[in-house]
C-alpha cells in the first residue's frame, strides 16, 4: 500500500461551512444531486466578495485607469493599484513595480520568453525544464528555441513523480541560462524544492522562472525567500476571476528587459521623428487597457485568502487529500500516479479496464465534478505510459463528507464501466 495511504491523521479543523456559505455556486445541484466540486486545480470557485467587486466597479466607478483626472478614473486607478500592493504583500515582493498584471500565467511565461529570452538567449545556450511542467511552461520555450537555436534539457522525474535532484545538478553547464519549473505540479501535486533549485541555478549563473499557479492557492509564497527571478500565477486558480494573472520579476531584470507588446500606457513619449521611449516598470509591460475589473476582483480574492489563512487552508486540504487517497486505494485495480512524500491537494489516478473519460462522464451524473485528460502535461503522462488520468483536486470549501461521496460515487461508477 502507498505511503500516502498509511498516513491518515485527522484533518485539521476549519470553519468549512462558513466558508462554503460565501460561495453561492456550491449550493446548486447537478443532475438532481448536490454539487461536489473537485476540479479546483483547473479553476477554483469564487466567493461573493469577488463577484461583488465586478458589480461595484461597473456599477460605481467604471473608467479607464492612469489616464484621467476625473473622479471615476481616480477611483478605478486607486483600486487597480491597490491590488498591485495586495499582490506584492501576497508574494512578499520587494516593491510594487516588480508586479506585472497579465491575462494569466500563460501570458506571463510568454512575456518572459519573448522579452527576456529574445534578448538573452542565443544558439547553443541551454534552458532546463522539468518533465512535470504544464504545457504553458514548455511550448513558449520550444517556440523560441526553434527560432534562436538554444537547447532545451529535461529535468527527469522518478516513479513517484519527484524530480531527480542529482540529475538536475548534473545538467548544468557553462551555457545554462535559465531553469523553468513549477512550484507544484498540476497533474500530480508534487511540491518541488524551488528554493534549493534556485540556489543551484544561481550558483551556475542561471536564472529561475517558477510557475506558481498551483502553489498560490495552497501555501504561503515568499519570492524573496525562494530567490525566484520570475514567479507567476493565475487569478482563477486562487479563488479569483479568469482572464488575469501575475508576473513577479526582480526589478533589475525587468528594467533591463525590452517591452514585449507596444501600445498605450507602456510608453513615455512617441514621435515619428525621434522614436519611442518607454514607461518605467511595471507599466512598460502593461500595454493597452488592462482587465481592470478582473484585477480589482483578484485583489478581493487574495484578501479573502489572507483572511482565511494559507496555513489553515493548506492543512485542511492535506487532510482531505489523505482521506481521499486512503479511500481510493481500497478500490481494486486503481493506481495513483504521483506519490511524492511532499504533495499538495491533487489526486491523479487510473483504473484498470476503465477509460478516464468514461469515469468522468459517469461520475458527473452523480453530481461529482472531476477533471479527466492529460491536464496539459503530456510529456509527464507519457513517461507513466498513460494518455489520460482522472484528477480530483481540493480547495478550502471542500468537506470530509464530500470526499466520502466522491469515493462512494467512484466505486459505483467503476463497477458500471468494467
Amino acid at each position: 500500500m502507498s505511503e500516502l495511504a498509511t498516513r491518515r491523521p485527522e484533518a485539521p479543523m476549519l470553519d468549512v461551512m462558513a466558508i462554503r456559505a460565501e460561495f453561492p455556486i456550491l449550493a446548486r445541484q447537478v443532475h438532481g444531486r448536490p454539487l461536489v466540486y473537485l476540479d479546483n486545480a483547473a479553476t477554483s470557485q469564487t466567493p461573493c466578495r469577488v463577484i461583488e467587486a465586478f458589480d461595484a466597479y461597473y456599477g460605481g466607478y467604471n473608467a479607464n485607469i492612469h489616464r484621467g483626472l476625473h473622479t471615476l478614473a481616480d477611483e478605478a486607478t486607486a483600486a487597480f493599484e491597490g491590488t498591485r500592493e495586495t499582490v506584492r504583500g501576497f508574494l512578499n515582493a520587494a516593491a510594487n513595480r516588480e508586479i506585472i498584471f497579465t491575462r494569466g500565467a500563460t501570458e506571463a511565461i510568454n512575456l518572459v520568453a519573448n522579452a527576456w529570452g529574445r534578448a538573452n538567449l542565443k544558439a547553443g545556450d541551454e534552458v532546463l525544464i522539468s518533465r512535470l511542467e504544464h504545457h504553458s511552461n514548455i511550448v513558449p520555450w520550444q517556440l523560441l528555441a526553434s527560432e534562436l537555436g538554444f537547447v532545451i534539457k529535461v529535468i527527469p522525474v522518478d516513479e513517484r513523480g519527484v524530480l531527480d535532484m542529482a540529475a538536475y545538478g548534473s545538467l548544468f553547464t557553462e551555457r545554462t541560462r535559465l531553469v523553468a519549473v513549477n512550484h507544484i505540479s498540476n497533474a500530480f501535486g508534487t511540491v518541488n524544492p524551488v528554493k534549493e533549485m534556485a540556489a543551484t541555478a544561481h550558483a551556475h549563473g542561471a536564472l529561475i522562472l517558477v510557475d506558481g499557479c498551483q502553489a498560490a492557492p495552497h501555501q504561503t509564497v515568499d519570492v524573496r525567500d525562494i530567490d525566484a527571478d520570475f514567479y507567476t500565477f493565475s487569478g482563477h486558480k486562487v479563488y479569483g476571476p479568469t482572464g488575469v494573472g501575475v508576473l513577479y520579476g526582480k526589478a533589475a531584470l525587468l528594467e533591463a528587459m525590452p517591452p514585449w507588446q507596444g501600445g498605450g500606457e507602456m510608453i513615455q513619449t512617441v514621435s515619428f521623428e525621434a522614436g519611442t521611449t518607454f514607461a518605467e516598470i511595471p507599466h512598460k509591460f502593461e500595454a493597452g487597457t488592462p482587465a481592470i475589473a478582473e484585477v480589482i476582483a483578484l485583489g478581493e480574492a487574495l484578501r479573502w485568502v489572507a483572511g482565511v489563512g494559507l496555513d489553515a487552508i493548506g492543512a485542511w486540504e492535506n487532510g482531505l487529500l489523505e482521506r481521499a487517497t486512503a479511500a481510493v486505494l481500497r478500490i481494486d485495480g486503481l493506481r495513483v500516479l504521483g506519490t511524492a512524500p511532499d504533495k499538495a491537494a491533487v489526486l491523479s489516478f487510473v483504473v484498470d479496464g476503465a477509460h478516464a473519460q468514461d469515469i468522468g462522464l459517469l461520475i458527473d451524473q452523480l453530481g461529482v465534478a472531476i477533471r479527466t485528460g492529460h491536464h496539459c502535461a503530456q510529456p509527464l503522462l507519457a513517461q507513466f505510459g498513460v494518455d489520460a488520468t482522472c484528477r480530483a483536486s481540493f480547495a478550502a470549501y471542500n468537506t470530509l463528507e464530500e470526499i466520502d461521496v466522491f469515493a462512494e460515487s467512484l466505486t459505483r461508477v467503476i463497477g458500471m464501466v468494467r
